[in-house]
C-alpha cells in the first residue's frame, strides 16, 4: 500500500512510520521542511491550512491517508484550529474527493460530547468532518501515550521520580496509560483492514488506575521505592500554578492540561484489546529492565535541573542585592582596598560587580537556547577570577568555618553540569 502520513516527525507519526515501513508499504510522509533529495516525501505547513485542492493532486496513486498531527500547547502560528481542525478538515475532504481508499484519524480519549478545553473540541471537529464523509477508516482516541521521545512520557517520569509531589486529590484521578507499541499496533492494523464506514476507538491500557498508582508503577519500573509521598493541594491553587506555568516557554503545562490533568483519562470501551487479539503491555512493564537506569536518570535530570537553575540565580541576584547596600558599603571598600582598589576605581568595581550579578542572575532564568552555553562559561570565569582573587589577597577566607571560598567548588561544578547538558547550538548547513 501507499500511505500518506501527516505528523510523520511527531511522537505517535514516527513509530506510524516506522511500523508501515517495516510492513512493506511504501511510506509518503508529509514535512513542514523536508531534507534535501528525501524520497516519498510531500512539503506542507499545516499550520498555513492546505486547502482541498492543492490536496487532491497529491493523493494520486494513494492508497491510505493517516493523519497524526498535534500538538499538546499552542505555540506560535501553531494554533489547535489550524493544526487540528481546519487542516486535518481539508485533507479529509480531498481524501473523499480524490477515491482514497482508508483514513484513520489519531485524535485524543476525551474528544466527545464532553470535551471543554481547546485541545479536545479542536479534535473533534475534525472527527466530525470525518464522520460525515463516505470513506472508509477509523478515528482513533488514545489515553495517555508512553513511549520513547514522548513528551507527556518525560513529564510523568519526572513526577514519579519526585520525593514529594504536591497534586490535587492526592493524585486519585483515574487513567489509562497505554504502550506506544499497542497504539502503534492498532492504527497499522486499521490501516491495512479499515472498517467499511469509519468508526471511533479508544485506545487505552491494560486497565484503569489512579495517577498515584501509575507513577509508583514507574518509580518500581525505574527501579525506585514504589511508595511517593503525595500530598494533597487545593485544585485552585494547581490551576493557578498551571496558568502561571503556561507563559513559561517550553512548559507542557497550562491552563488546558491541567484541566485535563484533573478530569483524568480513562475508558470503559477499550478497543484496542480486541483488535489486537492480545494481552496490553502493563504499566509496570513499560520501561524495560535493561533501560531502567537510563529512563531514572533522564528523569531526575530534567526534575532538578530547573531547580538547579533557579537555585544558581537566586545566588546571584541575592550577592548583587547584598553588594549594592544590605553589606555595609564602608566594608566592602575595605575588602576592595586589600585587593588593591581604592576611589573611583573602588566604586566602578563594586557597583559595576554588583550590576553583571545582578545581569547573571535574570540571564540564568530567560535567557535564549543561543545564549545559555555563553552564559554558563561567562559565569565559570567570573567564579573562577573571584576564587583566584581571594586566594592572593584574602587568603585566610580559605580557613573560614563557614566556608565562603571553599563553596565556591561546588558551585563551579554546578556551572559546569548545566553547561556540559546544554544543546550545542546548530550550525546552519
Amino acid at each position: 500500500m501507499r500511505i500518506l502520513l501527516t505528523g510523520a516527525t511527531g511522537f505517535i507519526g514516527r513509530a506510524v512510520a516506522q511500523a508501515l515501513g517495516a510492513r512493506g508499504h511504501t511510506v509518503l510522509r508529509v514535512l513542514r521542511r523536508p531534507p534535501a533529495g528525501a524520497q516519498d516525501t510531500v512539503q506542507a505547513d499545516f499550520a498555513a491550512v492546505p486547502r482541498q485542492d492543492w490536496w487532491v493532486s497529491r493523493l494520486a496513486g494513494v492508497d491510505a491517508v493517516v493523519n497524526a498531527v498535534g500538538i499538546l500547547r499552542e505555540q506560535g502560528r501553531q494554533s489547535f484550529r489550524a493544526l487540528h481542525t481546519e487542516a486535518p478538515a481539508e485533507l479529509f475532504r480531498a481524501c473523499a474527493a480524490a477515491g482514497v481508499g482508508t483514513v484513520v484519524q489519531v485524535s485524543a480519549l476525551g474528544a466527545d460530547d464532553s470535551a471543554h478545553t481547546g485541545y479536545h473540541l479542536s479534535k473533534k471537529a475534525a472527527d466530525d468532518v470525518l464522520r460525515g464523509l463516505p470513506l472508509r477508516g477509523a478515528i482513533v482516541q488514545p489515553s495517555l501515550v508512553y513511549g520513547p521521545g514522548g513528551s507527556s512520557t518525560a513529564l510523568f517520569d519526572k513526577l514519579a521520580v519526585a520525593p514529594v509531589l504536591p497534586f490535587p486529590a492526592a493524585g486519585r484521578m483515574a487513567v489509562q496509560p497505554v504502550h506506544l507499541d499497542d497504539v502503534v499496533a492498532g492504527i497499522v492494523r486499521l490501516v491495512e483492514a479499515p472498517p467499511p464506514r469509519v468508526e471511533t476507538f479508544a485506545f487505552a491500557g491494560s486497565r484503569p488506575l489512579q495517577l498515584r498508582e501509575y507513577l509508583g508503577e514507574l518509580r518500581q519500573a525505574m527501579g525506585e521505592r514504589r511508595r511517593q509521598w503525595i500530598v494533597p493541594m487545593p485544585a485552585a491553587w494547581f490551576r493557578l500554578g498551571a496558568s502561571i506555568a503556561g507563559h513559561v516557554p517550553g512548559s507542557m503545562l497550562d491552563r488546558d492540561t491541567a484541566a485535563m490533568l484533573l478530569a483524568g483519562n480513562a475508558t470503559q470501551q477499550n478497543a484496542l484489546p480486541q483488535l489486537l487479539g492480545r494481552a496490553l503491555l502493563p504499566p509496570g512493564d513499560f520501561i524495560a529492565p535493561a533501560l531502567r537506569e537510563t529512563a531514572r536518570r533522564e528523569a531526575v535530570l530534567d526534575l532538578w535541573l530547573p531547580v538547579l537553575r533557579v537555585a544558581l540565580a537566586l545566588m546571584w541576584i541575592w550577592t548583587a542585592i547584598v553588594s549594592l547596600g544590605l553589606y555595609p558599603v564602608q566594608d566592602s571598600y575595605a575588602l576592595l582596598a586589600r585587593v588593591g582598589l581604592h576611589g573611583a576605581i573602588a566604586s566602578i568595581a563594586l557597583y559595576g560587580a554588583a550590576l553583571l550579578d545582578l545581569l547573571l542572575g535574570v540571564l540564568t532564568l530567560a535567557a535564549p537556547a543561543r545564549w545559555r552555553r555563553p552564559v554558563w562559561l561567562l559565569q565559570l570565569a567570573l567564579v573562577a577570577g573571584y576564587t583566584v582573587l581571594v586566594t592572593f589577597f584574602l587568603p585566610e577566607y580559605w580557613l573560614h568555618p563557614y566556608g565562603p571560598v571553599t563553596k565556591n567548588l561546588p558551585i563551579l561544578a554546578t556551572i559546569a553540569l548545566l553547561w556540559a547538558l546544554e544543546p550545542p547550538a546548530r550550525r546552519m548547513s
